[in-house]
């Protein structure tokens, strides 16, 4: 009986997802991790049954120690977001030497979520690179279950991310040929129904399953089906002879927060048909099937709900969501010192906008309010309700409070006409009973290729503005405190 279980890449996508599934299914698991702070936020790494191991994949002889006491490893480690164009060389390396220790250390079998796609010479690199890491997990003789998935479809994905920020924020899209390509995608919970399945169904060790939903559409309509559902109006889709997986990747990394180090593995795979040729697997652990559709939707749920568990971007080196998660987030963060107590910082925090304005460039508040009532917006005429204390939910000019903790925090929420969504935070850190730091930042989510535009603009003008507003609300603050000292 398999009892605890490795898990590699748990910081990841498909790991960060995998690990509270296997808990709820009573298993004790191992993770191994670059960097254990990468886990400090998850709700289920404090679980008991939870062990968090700081590992480097590519030292073998520690590996062996870490792998040591487990029944089953998952392998989801794809270095494609790290390693730069030798991911494939490094990807292979590591696998190998994995193989190896698991094999001395015992490990009774290796659970691996390979690319889907037909076998023989015309694979992307990206996608032989997938085989031949399956090669190298199974060359030590540890059995290997291997399930090869095409696109997945789930808040957060890669593949997911480009196709709904391709289709959101161009109206005409000029694609290469493989529009056309026959794809089978399949949704993040049935992934992680398989992955968790397989470990109490003994015949899928030693096997190799293609999984994917009911749903077999070529890329241009599951651009429409992403358009129906986004609520867009239809998308005029181009293709051309012209456009390399290169260029593809260039123009992946404008219009998507992917970079494109990651769009080039991923445009050139989109060349080969990725569709199931058997489906032993739906037959061993059956689960209901999600469609492109009813994936789509339920991806864009969560998204619209803050409830996105993981994001491609949490894996690798690379940092994990932004705290104000759901796509590319552009910010403008600033730090001061003030020689104020906490009190007296929140009190000229709190009296941003209506008759006080906004500490500096008032003008070109101003400007922007007018601005905003010719698109129908708020503009500044709003004011607000009372000029020292802001209660949560009332209106600030053209911002909404959303956010209210006494001398700690003030989050504003823009209502202005914009092509995105924009906040405006405010946190106090008490140095001692004297001082304190303020922590100034401007979070703007674009919406479309002018939400892109939008930011680019006014960016410049964040100097003048962000800049002017912080050290403002540190002379208010310092003039609020020599005035309760003479009190």
């Amino acid at each position: 009986m398999i009892e605890r279980i490795a898990i590699t890449g748990a910081t990841g996508y498909i790991g960060g997802r995998l690990a509270p599934q296997l808990l709820r299914a009573g298993y004790s698991i191992r993770c191994l991790v670059r960097s254990e702070r990468k886990l400090a936020g998850r709700e289920w790494a404090a679980n008991p049954a939870v062990e968090i191991c700081e590992s480097d994949l590519g030292d073998e002889p520690a590996l062996i120690g870490l792998l040591s006491g487990c029944d089953a490893a998952y392998y989801l480690i794809h270095s494609m977001n790290s390693a730069g164009a030798d991911y494939a060389g490094h990807d292979l390396e590591l696998a190998t030497k994995f193989a190896r220790a698991a094999r001395l250390a015992g490990v009774k079998r290796i659970i691996y979520l390979g690319g889907l796609g037909e076998t023989g010479a015309g694979l992307s690199e990206h996608l032989s690179s997938r085989r031949e890491v399956e090669a190298a997990l199974a060359s030590t003789g540890v059995p290997v279950t291997v399930l090869r998935a095409a696109m997945i479809i789930g808040s957060g994905s890669a593949s997911f991310e480009i196709l709904r920020y391709l289709v959101e924020r161009l109206p005409i899209m000029i694609t290469p040929k493989w529009v056309s390509t026959l794809c089978q995608p399949i949704a993040v919970e049935n992934v992680i129904g398989y992955l968790r399945g397989v470990l109490r169904v003994p015949e899928t060790a030693g096997q190799v399953f293609d999984i994917g939903g009911p749903d077999v559409f070529c890329y241009s309509d599951i651009m429409r089906v992403m358009s129906d559902e986004l609520g867009l109006r239809r998308r005029w889709i181009i293709p051309v002879p012209v456009l390399t997986p290169r260029l593809s990747s260039y123009w992946i990394h404008l219009v998507t927060p992917l970079s494109k180090e990651i769009g080039k593995p991923l445009a050139e795979g989109l060349k080969n048909p990725v569709v199931c040729r058997e489906d032993r697997i739906a037959k061993l652990i059956p689960q209901p099937l999600l469609t492109i559709r009813d994936s789509i939707r339920a991806a864009l749920t969560q998204i619209a709900e803050h409830r996105v568990e993981t994001n491609w971007s949490m894996a690798g080196v690379m940092p994990g969501d932004p705290d104000w998660a759901g796509g590319t987030v552009f910010r403008d963060a600033r730090t001061i010192e003030v020689d104020a107590p906490a009190a007296a910082v929140f009190q000229a925090v709190c009296r941003v906008g209506g008759g006080h304005g906004w500490y500096a460039a008032d003008w070109l508040w101003r400007v922007r309010g007018w601005i905003d009532r010719l698109f129908g917006g708020p503009g500044l005429r709003r004011g607000r309700r009372d000029p020292h204390k802001v209660s949560y939910g009332e209106a600030l000019d053209f911002w909404r409070v959303v956010g209210v903790e006494e001398n700690r925090r003030l989050a504003l929420r823009a209502e202005m006409k914009l092509p995105g969504e924009a906040m405006l935070e405010f946190v106090i850190e008490p140095l001692d009973a004297t001082r304190c730091t303020l922590r100034q930042t401007a979070l703007f989510r674009p919406r479309g290729l002018f939400g892109l535009l939008y930011w680019y603009s006014v960016a410049p003008l964040h100097h003048v503005v962000f800049r002017g507003m912080i050290q403002g609300i540190r002379r208010e603050a310092m003039e609020i405190a020599a005035r309760l000292l003479l009190a």
